[in-house]
């Protein structure tokens, strides 16, 4: 086989496994995150037609299981997709958090303390990856959900329309995601303190 051949080989295999379904929903998933952050500014809070913001952030966050799904059946797992896939989910969660924050409708400090978790775990694992395999905390999961249910809950009118009591279910929400985001993010250290030392005395 000529090189130019193997190139051209090379070329259409390294297209396959750019362009194939789950990256492709998850490049669309990141380009859909700045209109949901638009729809954030652009809408009032009180306004019914915040459900449109929820809306968006639903079809989202579905695409992010629909993808994953894909991938793990038909063999799709890439390294650009677990490239794409942190980055599509630390785009949603922090442009939606600063956005409300920004709009008075979070607290700041939270969005830091939140923000800094998920951005330090990420580059963590980028750094590490390489070296040492460390699995997911348990609540990883819960965390992820809550999270959602939580930003979900912010950017629609539910607080104005049922104030003042939904404000109570809100603060003990974002207490209780508080909580789990920075006890999952402890033990991800934890474990990969371990990991390493492991690997170390191997």
């Amino acid at each position: 086989m000529s090189q130019a051949a193997d190139k051209s080989n090379l070329i259409e295999k390294s297209a396959k496994s750019i362009f194939n379904l789950p990256n492709i929903i998850t490049m669309a998933r990141i380009l859909c995150v700045p209109f949901f952050v638009w729809s954030l500014f652009a809408i009032e809070p009180e306004s019914n037609a915040r459900w449109f913001s929820v809306l968006i952030f639903i079809v989202i966050m579905i695409s992010d299981g629909v993808d994953g799904a894909i991938a793990r059946k038909r063999g799709l797992i890439t390294n650009l997709g677990k490239l794409l896939d942190p980055i599509a989910d630390k785009a949603l969660l922090g442009g939606a958090l600063i956005a409300l924050s920004i709009h008075n409708e979070f607290p700041w400090w939270v969005t830091i303390v939140i923000l800094v978790r998920e951005l330090g775990i990420t580059v963590y694992r980028l750094v590490v990856v390489q070296r040492e395999v460390v699995a997911a905390s348990s609540g990883g999961k819960l965390k992820t959900i809550l999270q959602s249910v939580l930003i979900g809950s912010l950017a629609s009118p539910l607080e104005f329309a049922f104030a003042p009591w939904y404000l109570t279910v809100e603060s003990v929400l974002t207490a209780v995601v508080l909580v789990i985001t920075v006890s999952t993010g402890l033990q991800y250290l934890i474990a990969a303190g371990r990991a390493r030392q492991q690997r170390i005395k191997e």
